[in-house]
């Protein structure tokens, strides 16, 4: 994975627009850059476009959308970008989150209205950090489904998209303008193609164990619960392209994937009262702050395990998520009738739980925060029957990258705009801060379907000047 002169190439055809990767960033601008009147190439290393975003829950935030409305919630993206900066303590970049939160709600709008994707507000439940539900999904809440919907799309705009293509070299003059690109078969036949423009939506470097080692080391024994895909290429490619990168050590953890099964079990859980314990059946940390930040505090278990314990009703709100059902049909979720029967089927200690259970009881009804700092006011006691998962900790995919400006331009050190390449997705620097504790729920595919539509738009607006 190089630069090499453009010198060296031999273009077999040549066109607009060509970007690197098929998840949700990269088919949002390719759909983008072909409604401005754009010739466009898609290029995709696996046999169909999944990426990251088929991993995921498919959910995206966007603040002031028609679903609020209609649902008689108000926000706005003041509120939101509020929401994104007291997550990371004020330490992510804030106009960068204001300026994707008043995009937001026109990239709902956007895949509704004009491409056909079925997303709704997601209501039953608030996601930690935000102050206004305004999370929407596709109806099972999967990103294979929101995926699908993309991909349906791409086809019938005619959208071109080739599988089974890896972009191993980027060609280059002195200015940094790329001119094309070479990708390889998987008979190891090679072909270049040129370009006036390159999108790199090529994920992050969650899949890299060197980079992952230079960065983020503190996560280093989680599972990596990400698409292979997840090399840094952009990155390297960015960096000697002279571009800035920034946020290296932010990353989306999550503390409830189902151990021995690679399976998320969700958040909503969580939220609504359910609690993580260990195997001494304690709990050792405020699990209601975040799923991300949560994931290190798992791993520092016995084991590098807990258990994510909530009952019948905490139950029922999962079943709306195909993830969770996927779990149940696998055998990962554990079901007791009684504290007894729960205890028997994970070996928790009846006695810890039992104290567990009673302590966080008493702050129901109570304005005290537990020593973690986490209320429970308001919150249905945990009560027969119950369930329980084993989970440990992982990494999903990183939040630091290329930095970009509000229209997707990767930058150089001095915030100078390199010719003709734009990011987004784990390419490009997140909202997240500098660590995890910064990940706000729906980040991930915010950056990626917003930052795509403005890199597709923004790429062909540059090629016309």
């Amino acid at each position: 994975m190089s630069i090499l002169s453009v010198s060296e190439a031999n273009f077999s055809f040549e066109l607009d627009v060509v970007i690197i990767g098929a998840g949700a960033c990269g088919l949002c601008a390719g759909l983008a850059a072909h409604e401005a009147g754009a010739e466009v190439l898609i290029l995709e290393r696996d046999a169909s476009a999944l990426g990251t975003t088929a991993m995921s829950t498919g959910l995206i935030p966007g603040a002031g959308t028609s679903a609020q409305r209609a649902a008689s919630i108000t926000d706005s993206a003041v509120q939101f970008a509020q929401d994104i900066c007291a997550k990371t303590n004020n330490r992510t970049d804030e106009k960068m989150a204001l300026a994707l939160a008043q995009e937001s709600a026109n990239t709902i709008e956007w895949l509704s209205n004009t491409y056909g994707v079925p997303l709704t507000l997601v209501d039953t439940f608030l996601y930690p950090g935000h102050s206004i539900m305004r999370m929407h999904g596709t109806p099972n809440r999967s990103g294979a489904e929101l995926m699908g919907s993309l991909s349906n799309a791409i086809e019938r705009e005619g959208v071109s998209i080739l599988t089974n293509a890896t972009v191993t070299n980027l060609f280059a003059d002195d200015s940094g303008r790329v001119h094309g690109v070479r990708f390889q078969r998987p008979d190891q036949s090679i072909e270049d193609v040129g370009c006036r423009a390159i999108i790199l939506a090529c994920c992050g470097f969650a899949g890299n164990p060197k980079m992952l080692s230079q960065y983020i080391p503190e996560i280093e024994g989680g599972e990596f619960f990400g698409h292979p895909g997840n090399k840094g290429d952009a990155v390297l490619w960015g960096d000697s392209l002279g571009a800035a990168v920034a946020d290296m050590s932010a990353y989306q953890g999550h503390a409830g994937l189902a151990k021995g099964f690679g399976i998320p079990i969700l958040w909503p859980c969580i939220v609504e009262g359910g609690i993580q314990v260990n195997q001494q059946g304690k709990r050792f940390s405020n699990e209601a702050r975040g799923y991300s930040e949560q994931a290190v505090d798992v791993l520092s278990q016995e084991g590098s395990v807990a258990w994510t314990f909530y009952d019948e009703q905490r139950h029922n709100l999962m079943l709306e998520f195909d993830d969770y059902n996927e779990a149940i049909n696998a055998g990962a979720v554990r079901h007791g009738d009684s504290l007894q029967d729960i205890c028997i089927q994970t070996k928790l200690p009846l006695d810890k739980l039992t104290q567990t259970l009673s302590d966080i009881t008493g702050l129901v009804d109570s304005d005290a925060d537990d020593e973690f700092g986490r209320s429970f006011k308001g919150k249905q006691p945990l009560c027969a029957p119950f369930y329980a998962v084993k989970v440990t900790g992982a990494i999903f995919h990183t939040q630091g990258g290329l930095r970009v400006d509000e229209h997707a331009r990767v930058l150089r050190e001095d915030g100078s705009a390199l010719p003709n390449l734009y990011a987004g997705g784990g390419a490009a620097r997140g909202i997240s801060g500098p660590d995890a504790s910064g990940y706000l729920a729906g980040n991930g595919l915010l950056t990626a379907t917003t930052f795509g539509r403005l890199a597709g738009r923004a790429a062909v607006a540059d090629i016309a000047k």
